[in-house]
C-alpha cells in the first residue's frame, strides 16, 4: 500500500511503498477513502502532540473508509464491510495511507445520509463541539467564549450555543472572519486585532455572565483572556496554534479565583462509559446530518502530501483540507 511517511518530528514527508498491515484482535483493517489535516496534525508532525510515537511514523489522526478485515473479538467481526469514520490507535499508523489498522473501538459505523468526506471529519471537531457543551451545562454556565472562532469547531459551537440557548462571544482575527461569522448568525463577534479588544471582551463578558472561555491559540492571546474574564472564571486550553506557552501572573488565580485547565479529547473520551461515547457520537452524527456541513477547501492525493499541508497552514480558515488514496 501507499503511506505517507515521517522518519523523525519535523522531517518533510514523503510517499512510500509498504505491506498492509494486518489486524490483531479486537482490530480492524480499514481501507481509507479521506483524512482530513487537523491542527492536531500539524502538531504531531512537529513533535509537540501528546503521547510517545514510534518512528517512522504514518500521520494522520482521523479519517473514513471501510472495514475490509477484521482480527478476533466480536465489536470488530460486526464492523466487517461496514462503512466508517475512524481515528489512529497505534504509534505508528495513521490515516494518511491506503489502509490503516485500528482498534474496532475507534471506528463508527456511518449512516447513510453522511456521506465519505464529512464523515472523516466527524470525530475530533464534532465531538469537541459537543463535549464543550456538556462542559457548559454540567458547569451550569449561560455563556461561554471561544477564540479561533472562524475554524470548523467554531462554526459548529455557534450552532450547537443557539440549539442549547447559550450564550456565545466569538473571537477571530481579522475583518472578513468577523463579517462572515456574522453573516452566519453570530450574535457576539470580537476582532482581536482591534486596538480595544481587551476592554470589549471585558465588557462582553461581564455583560453576558460568560465565565468559561475555551482558547485554541495560546500566547498572548489566552493571557487577554485571562486578564479580562470576570473574577472566578475558568480557561479551558484545548489547542496551541501560536505555538506560544501562557504566562500567568498567579494574582489572577489567588485574588480574582480563576482557574486555568487543559482539556483533550482522548482523554475526555476515555473517562466516559461505553453508554456515553455512544450518546455523544450520536450527538455528533446528529450535528454533521442535520445543522452543519464541514466546509472543505482542498482535496489533495497522499503524493502531494507536502502541498496540501503547505496550502492547509496559510488557508486554515477557509475550510477543511482532505487527504485521498
Amino acid at each position: 500500500m501507499k503511506a505517507v511517511i515521517q522518519e523523525k518530528p519535523g522531517d518533510k514527508l514523503y510517499v512510500k511503498d509498504i505491506p498492509i498491515p494486518e489486524p490483531g484482535k479486537g482490530e480492524v483493517l480499514v481501507k481509507m477513502n479521506y483524512a482530513p489535516v487537523n491542527p492536531s496534525d500539524l502538531s504531531l508532525l512537529q513533535g509537540t502532540y501528546a503521547g510517545s510515537h514510534n518512528y517512522p511514523l504514518i500521520p494522520g489522526i482521523e479519517g473514513s473508509g471501510q472495514v475490509v478485515k477484521s482480527g478476533k473479538g466480536i465489536i470488530a467481526r460486526s464492523r466487517e464491510g461496514k462503512r466508517v469514520a475512524c481515528t489512529a490507535s497505534g504509534q505508528s499508523y495513521g490515516t494518511w495511507a491506503e489502509y490503516m489498522v485500528t482498534s474496532a473501538l475507534r471506528t463508527i459505523p456511518l449512516d447513510k445520509h453522511i456521506d465519505d468526506e464529512q464523515g472523516s471529519m466527524l470525530l475530533v471537531n464534532p465531538l469537541t463541539a459537543v463535549a464543550f457543551i456538556e462542559i457548559a451545562r454540567k458547569d451550569k454556565k449561560t455563556a461561554l467564549v471561544n477564540n479561533a472562532a472562524a475554524s470548523s469547531l467554531g462554526k459548529m459551537l455557534i450552532s450547537l450555543c443557539r440549539e442549547n440557548n447559550i450564550g456565545l462571544i466569538n473571537i477571530v482575527a481579522r475583518e472578513s472572519q468577523y463579517q462572515y461569522l456574522k453573516e452566519l448568525g453570530a450574535d457576539y463577534v470580537l476582532n482581536s486585532s482591534s486596538p480595544d479588544f481587551e476592554n470589549e471582551l471585558a465588557r462582553h463578558s461581564d455583560l453576558l455572565g460568560a465565565r468559561l472561555f475555551f482558547d485554541a491559540v495560546g500566547g498572548k492571546q489566552a493571557e487577554t483572556m485571562l486578564k479580562a474574564s470576570p473574577p472566578g472564571s475558568t480557561i479551558i486550553t484545548y489547542a496551541k496554534l501560536s505555538e506560544r506557552n501562557i504566562r500567568v501572573d498567579p494574582r489572577l488565580l489567588l485574588q480574582q479565583g480563576k482557574k486555568i485547565t487543559g482539556f483533550y479529547l482522548a482523554n475526555y473520551i476515555s473517562g466516559k462509559s461505553i453508554l456515553q461515547k455512544l450518546r455523544a457520537t450520536g450527538k455528533a452524527k446528529k450535528l454533521l446530518s442535520e445543522n452543519i456541513t464541514i466546509k472543505v477547501s482542498a482535496r489533495y492525493p497522499l503524493e502531494k502530501i507536502n502541498e496540501a499541508l503547505e496550502y492547509y497552514r496559510n488557508n486554515m480558515s477557509s475550510g477543511k483540507v482532505l487527504l485521498y488514496p
